[in-house]
């Protein structure tokens, strides 16, 4: 605050400047999200401003439909299902490639996370021809496999993050004493990157959660996500139900980012604690 009132007046309109532009863009990105909370609350059968009324019509609607409810248990399912098989992949990748050579450590990160480079449609027909003769379209399995293959590049590289301040001379004097690997990274290496290693499963519930165009290729009547049935609602008939099942997807994913932040800051705590006690 003193740097700023012993700045010229300049340098105050300036600063004033950007932090109004920052203000703009971060409300013009984030209206089309927050407007459709109040819509989820009209009491009118349309989606139309102003509101005809302050209502739960539309959430009990959502929660009374089998279809929704279907799709909501469904989305759980698979996402926490992609959660754990990501996580222990990604996990183990990253693991490996911070034992590999320089210029191998880095075209195998480039394989691994080549996932978030080609676009999902892509990858959705590859796969939608690749489960056709082995009957995993339309199925359960089928979506958690094709969302661990989106998943597992967000661990990957939220993993390596948190291994670049992990001190690997800690699983060598376990080796020396006598630890097994699997004992050593239990005890010493989990508990250290278990920040990255939550982030990197938050962010992979996420990417299962929301994802639409796996589920548009690879799910049948039977396996439907709210993003797909909200997909088809629009589709067939817009009326408040899908702004309640938006509604609770955007408080869903505020949660999720609120607990990566969380985690990252308690991360750069631990290193920063580490790196102190390391100098002294």
């Amino acid at each position: 605050m003193d740097t700023f009132q012993s700045a010229s007046p300049l340098d105050r309109s300036c600063r004033l400047g950007l932090r109004a532009a920052c203000a703009a863009i971060l409300l013009f990105l984030i209206l089309p999200v927050l407007v459709i909370i109040p819509l989820s609350f009209n009491g009118g059968s349309f989606l139309t401003f102003p509101l005809e009324g302050i209502s739960l019509r539309w959430y009990r609607q959502l929660f009374a439909s089998e279809n929704w409810m279907t799709a909501i248990r469904n989305s759980f399912l698979i996402a926490v299902a992609t959660t754990a098989l990501a996580t222990a992949l990604g996990t183990m990748a990253a693991i490996g490639m911070q034992r590999l050579p320089g210029k191998l450590k880095m075209a195998m990160q480039m394989f691994i996370t080549s996932p978030v480079i080609v676009p999902v449609i892509i990858s959705a027909t590859g796969l939608y021809f690749l489960y056709a003769p082995i009957g995993l379209n339309n199925s359960l399995p089928g979506l958690v496999l094709s969302h661990t293959v989106l998943a597992v590049p967000f661990v990957v590289i939220t993993v390596a993050a948190t291994l670049e301040g992990f001190d690997m001379n800690l699983m060598r004097a376990a080796a020396s004493s006598g630890a097994p690997p699997v004992l050593a990274f239990r005890r010493i290496m989990l508990p250290l990157i278990a920040p990255g290693v939550i982030s990197g499963g938050l962010f992979a519930f996420a990417v299962s959660f929301d994802d639409i165009v796996m589920a548009i290729f690879l799910a049948g009547p039977r396996q439907r996500t709210i993003p797909l049935q909200m997909f088809n609602g629009v589709r067939e008939e817009i009326n408040p139900t899908i702004a309640a099942a938006a509604t609770i997807l955007v408080i869903l994913s505020i949660l999720l980012l609120s607990a990566v932040e969380y985690l990252k800051h308690r991360a750069r705590r631990m290193n920063a604690s580490g790196l102190e006690g390391h100098q002294a």
